[in-house]
């Protein structure tokens, strides 16, 4: 059975992430980018699980919460559920239940191997267009766009096919309060609250962002104090998890994991223990709801003692 673009796309829309309130879930967005870099690289349809652990373990480093490294063999089992991926070996293994996991030495058995449903598997070998919708769509979906760049890199995926026409080139991005940025920026008098970062180009303040604390992809509203002012250095090292801001004091702690030569480390580590330029009005000050979100879902344990 061959599958349209619109039946594929819309089937990966409905995959089952793990969700605990707002607990970060990209094992699995992450194992089918990976999937799709494979395909892109003529690579075959099944993979054993050794063959991509080590990748797969890399990325949740870098682009999952502290913990996602210590389960990389989670999506190789649980993706089958979606009906996208079809996992294969002894019938001891197939035949459990779908929350009875195997644990990391089972999965590495020869025996055992993945990928896409055949029929999944042929419609994206044959249109470039369409898997790079999908890998924009689950871009969107999981990651702020600081990281897109840096996902694709890791995994060698190059996206560049065009993708303005037909049906396969309209990016579902769900829509954010385009009025976010502007007031984030006001409500920090447009400078950045790490390093006081300011250029102006005329009237246009130029490389200042507006980020997300608990990030949009995870439910974070587009309201001031789920909001910081941030050059765009610091913007994308905050959302690599780099550094964090404590609720109590808004002091910035730095992960033991960031390091940076003597170049660059007044730009980073230099902030280590210092407080954050506070908005204009407590009204805008960072919620510490938001900030333990951070602390838990993106922050790179542990941290460097104060």
């Amino acid at each position: 059975m061959s599958l349209s673009s619109q039946d594929v796309l819309k089937a990966f829309e409905r995959i089952r992430v793990f969700q605990r309130g707002s607990q970060r879930a990209v094992h699995k967005p992450l194992l089918i980018l990976l999937a799709l870099a494979r395909i892109a690289q003529g690579l075959p349809r099944t993979m054993h699980f050794g063959e991509v652990e080590g990748t797969l373990r890399q990325l949740l480093t870098e682009f999952g919460p502290s913990s996602a490294p210590k389960t990389p063999h989670n999506p190789f089992w649980h993706l089958q559920t979606d009906g996208l991926w079809r996992l294969d070996g002894p019938s001891s293994l197939l035949n459990r239940a779908p929350a009875a996991t195997p644990n990391l030495a089972e999965m590495r058995e020869p025996s055992v191997t993945a990928g896409f449903a055949p029929e999944v598997d042929a419609a994206l070998r044959q249109d470039p267009a369409l898997r790079a919708q999908l890998a924009h769509q689950l871009l969107d979906a999981h990651f702020p766009d600081t990281l897109h760049g840096d996902i694709l890199q890791a995994l060698g995926l190059d996206l560049s096919v065009p993708v303005e026409d037909g049906s396969t080139s309209q990016r579902k991005i769900a829509r954010r309060d385009p009025a976010f940025r502007e007031r984030v920026l006001r409500a920090y008098e447009y400078r950045c609250c790490v390093c006081g970062f300011d250029l102006r180009i005329g009237n246009v303040s130029a490389g200042l962002e507006a980020a997300h604390i608990q990030w949009f992809q995870a439910q974070g509203p587009d309201i001031e104090p789920n909001g910081l002012a941030l050059c765009a250095l610091h913007h994308k090292v905050f959302d690599l998890g780099a550094f964090t801001i404590l609720p109590d004091t808004y002091s910035l702690v730095f992960s033991q994991h960031a390091v940076a030569g003597e170049a660059s480390r007044s730009m980073l580590l230099g902030f280590h223990g210092a407080g954050i330029i506070l908005p204009q009005s407590k009204d805008y000050y960072p919620k510490a709801e938001f900030l333990k979100w951070h602390e838990g879902q993106v922050f790179k344990r542990p941290g460097r003692s104060l």
